[in-house]
């Protein structure tokens, strides 16, 4: 099978296969595919149009997984009404930082607010799925009980998927690499600002995991488990 090793697209060896690969280790995970990012509404508080690309891919793409016995895991940001863990409290470094680049964002007050419509999923989540709620910075790992599920399930290598490329996901790679469990990220599962995906993914490949194509994962598990 072949992965992006900073942005060159080559053999991966026995080795990573051994590691990364075998489906009966793995967990999804999809990150923050939210109605605060995916909306289309005025009044959405933070929107992340490119996201909306990768809705009906992931979709797809867990579908498959469920029907090969591979958990997901569906992590959501939320935060207190009050403001207590962000906005009233000690403020988030990107709530400071990121509208210095894309001008105020109206409405970025109310992002995440749990209970709110905003925190409501835009991707298919099934019963049987997992949620992991209370993601209140940058990663999954952060604040949220997702270490914890996946090592009582018995998972080692995680899927990453959602938004966005260059933050969230980049963010929880690093945590999930710095906690040795095996990290995959798909990279037409994952959506970010358009000039920095690139460099994001080729970050995770040089460091944290392998980055490769969802439908060539796909086949390779579907192979390993003869369903192919």
């Amino acid at each position: 099978m072949k992965a992006y090793f900073n942005g060159v697209r080559k053999n991966i060896t026995d080795k990573m296969s051994e590691l990364y690969l075998n489906p009966e280790k793995t967990a999804i995970v999809t990150i923050d595919m939210c109605m605060g990012h995916l909306s289309e509404a005025p009044e959405a508080p933070c929107p992340a149009p490119r996201a909306r690309q990768i809705v009906e891919p992931i979709n797809s793409f867990t579908s498959t997984c469920r029907k090969l016995g591979i958990p997901v895991i569906n992590v959501r940001s939320t935060l207190r009404a009050d403001g207590s863990d962000d906005i009233n409290g000690n403020i988030s470094a990107w709530r400071l930082t990121f509208p210095m680049t894309t001008g105020s964002i109206p409405g970025i007050d109310q992002h995440a607010i749990e209970e709110s419509q905003w925190c409501d999923f835009g991707i298919d989540v099934q019963d049987n799925d997992y949620i992991v709620s209370g993601k209140k910075r940058l990663s999954a790992f952060y604040t949220t009980d997702l270490e914890l599920l996946i090592r009582n399930l018995r998972k080692e290598v995680i899927v990453l998927t959602g938004a966005m490329t260059d933050c969230c996901v980049l963010n929880t790679a690093f945590d999930g690499a710095n906690r040795d469990f095996r990290v995959i990220v798909p990279r037409d599962l994952c959506r970010g600002f358009e000039d920095m995906e690139e460099s994001a993914l080729r970050i995770i490949s040089l460091y944290l995991g392998l980055v490769l194509d969802s439908d060539e994962l796909v086949t390779e598990w579907e192979t390993s488990t003869g369903r192919n």
